[in-house]
């Protein structure tokens, strides 16, 4: 099948003001950190350390949003599931780079792990998803998605969610895997995750893709002779990601060990920095979601938000567990009775929302009441 022709684009119209600035402000910002960051110290005062994290989150907020650029012109062109899969992996890999970044810098962090896997799976499940269902409904009415994809995504939470935050509690010892337990655990995520992948990218990509659309002939256009066909365009999206991703890889060790001050001096619930970790993370693709669903983009909004979450808990129960064994700190995953019931809630209204054929309004606010009482209950 012969593809559309692309009108030509040129050199500058990639690196638009928009992307040559948010490059500047990442790695301008990446030195600038680099020589006052030994100035710093844990005994430095409080509004030191908050102002300089604060400047520190605005560039990997800047960057994080070039990236979220970039992937999201990469999605346009692939198609789903293809692109939202760039969009997902891009914020995902972030996330992970954070949690690690915090785990091998200064001070014990055993929950950090689990607190942000959780604090990911109630900002998505309960504030993103219910914004955008709030959104969509109020917009559209109610709106149709593909229960088969939203059904495996949901069946994949279900399961890593357990593994993650249920097993440990009964099988592990003090809330942690043993080292006999950790290794399965990782090659069993792993292997459960890429199989997903390879299905969802493979003979199950309809079931990713809006109703209606998956017989049209964009729908049928392969992948790699999408690629092929506009070959530059691509490689130059993936180049300037992957420029705006390095900022905030090297920039999140300085983010962690300023975090981990701030929130000490603060007195802070200690589940507060994944919080914080979560919101930054995802707060472009959250704009992007909420995109979605103005459009009426349903099963867009699915990809985004379940995908985001199954990339989430797939890759971070691996990251974490592997920089555990090599580095002897002890992890918990095993989640509080409190924070155990809210996930099963959440699990619940998720099932019960998309179980049926449309989605409303409706149950986009009952998942934004669930997200208040969840903050109520971290900082009970």
């Amino acid at each position: 099948m012969s593809l559309p022709v692309a009108p030509s684009t040129t050199v500058r119209s990639y690196f638009s003001p928009s992307v040559v600035l948010r490059l500047l402000v990442g790695w301008l910002g990446f030195l600038l950190f680099s020589l006052l960051g030994p100035l710093l110290s844990p005994d430095s005062s409080s509004p030191v350390i908050w102002s300089v994290l604060v400047a520190v989150i605005a560039v990997i907020v800047v960057c994080a949003f070039g990236v979220m650029e970039q992937a999201e012109a990469l999605a346009h062109r692939l198609g789903d599931p293809y692109g939202t899969l760039v969009l997902t992996l891009s914020v995902v890999g972030i996330e992970v780079i954070l949690i690690s970044a915090v785990m091998l810098g200064p001070g014990e962090h055993t929950t950090i792990g689990r607190d942000s896997i959780m604090a990911v799976s109630m900002i998505i499940l309960n504030l993103v998803l219910g914004l955008a269902l709030l959104i969509g409904g109020l917009r559209h009415g109610s709106l149709a998605h593909n229960r088969t994809g939203t059904s495996q995504y949901l069946v994949m939470i279900a399961l890593l969610a357990a593994l993650a935050f249920v097993v440990p509690g009964f099988m592990g010892t003090g809330g942690s895997f043993t080292t006999g337990q950790a290794v399965p655990v990782i090659i069993l995520t792993v292997v459960l995750y890429l199989f997903f992948l390879y299905r969802q990218m493979g003979v199950q990509k309809t079931d990713f893709q809006e109703v209606g659309l998956a017989d049209t002939p964009a729908q049928k256009v392969p992948v790699a002779a999408v690629i092929a066909e506009h070959r530059v365009e691509v490689s130059t999206h993936f180049g300037l990601l992957l420029a705006l991703v390095a900022p905030i890889v090297l920039l999140s060790h300085n983010m962690a060990a300023l975090l981990d001050t701030a929130l000490d001096h603060a007195g802070a619930p200690v589940a507060l920095s994944g919080i914080i970790i979560a919101t930054i993370v995802f707060l472009p693709e959250t704009i992007t979601t909420l995109r979605a669903a103005l459009t009426g983009e349903i099963q867009r909004v699915s990809n985004l938000t379940h995908g985001a979450l199954v990339s989430t808990v797939g890759m971070s129960i691996p990251a974490v567990l592997i920089i555990s064994l090599l580095t002897g700190q002890t992890v918990i995953f095993a989640e509080s009775p409190v924070n155990l019931v809210m996930l099963a809630v959440t699990m619940l209204m998720s099932l019960a929302t998309f179980a049926g054929p449309r989605v409303t309004a409706v149950h986009g606010a009952a998942h934004l009441v669930l997200f208040v009482v969840y903050l109520m209950s971290v900082f009970a």
